[in-house]
């Protein structure tokens, strides 16, 4: 049976020449959840005509299009700006390359509907499939995150399968001209968490396919690591100026045994 329309959760996956494993990403997500929507960001393969005409025959896609590649965070914030605009309040977002589990769709849609004012935060599960130095430097990365959030709770950093409030989400990345590629995903729970919306975790595995298996990946190592240093460094000198606000919101949190943040440190 088809899952029924949802008035408020859309399923939102940025696509980038995503390769073999768009098709069946695409299929799996249609079976979990309706609507899904795919923002297509400046894909240069034959994946946005083949999209576009799945659309044409499936009411519960849709397919946006950006004419040029801009980065994973822009291609989301393109979505959300959409779906705010017909009322939905929250988004699943995953990747289009076959890596996040969409059996588990339905299950983080579900949490998030419980705790609504939450963001739902995939914490991944490696198989022998995880090349070491992502693993190596994902570890680097959460370190830092705990930091600037004084361990606020973000399970992992990098791991872009979670639902997230529209609002809030929109409301940061138009504050920042980063957070845009891939800096996105550990950028905004940090953000996030600064204004008070609070991580809530789920195990979900991830894979990593080779390029025989249809696998592709568009990251770089020195790059992108140097981009999450850059990042890194922005958000501590941000977390020096917050950090007052920070400690007086986890005292308050401790003192009347509540872990929700009383207000927010934007």
């Amino acid at each position: 049976m088809a899952p029924q329309p949802s008035p408020t959760h859309l399923l939102l996956i940025p696509s980038y020449n995503p390769g073999a494993k768009l098709r069946e990403t695409l299929r799996a997500a249609r079976a979990a959840w309706c609507p899904v929507w795919v923002v297509v960001d400046g894909s240069t393969d034959d994946s946005t005509q083949w999209l576009q005409q799945q659309a044409r025959e499936d009411s519960g896609l849709r397919v946006l299009v950006l004419p040029e590649n801009q980065g994973k965070g822009a291609a989301v914030l393109h979505g959300i700006e959409a779906a705010a605009a017909e009322g939905f309040t929250h988004a699943l977002v995953m990747d289009s390359d076959g890596q996040h589990p969409a059996q588990l769709i339905a299950q983080f849609m579900a949490a998030s509907m419980r705790d609504p004012d939450a963001m739902v935060l995939g914490r991944p599960i490696f198989d022998a499939s995880a090349p070491v130095e992502r693993v190596y430097w994902r570890r680097v990365s959460n370190f830092w995150t705990d930091v600037e959030t004084l361990w606020a709770g973000i399970g992992d950093s990098l791991y872009g399968f979670r639902v997230y409030p529209i609002e809030p989400l929109r409301a940061i990345m138009r504050e920042s001209r980063w957070m845009r590629r891939f800096d996105f995903d550990p950028e905004v729970a940090v953000r996030l968490c600064w204004r008070g919306v609070r991580p809530v975790n789920l195990d979900a595995p991830v894979r990593y396919f080779d390029p025989r298996a249809g696998g592709v990946s568009h990251f770089r190592y020195l790059r992108d690591n140097l981009l999450l240093g850059w990042m890194h460094l922005r958000l501590v000198t941000g977390w020096l100026v917050r950090l007052p606000r920070l400690l007086w919101r986890r005292l308050h949190a401790a003192a009347d045994g509540n872990s929700r943040p009383p207000n927010r440190a934007t």
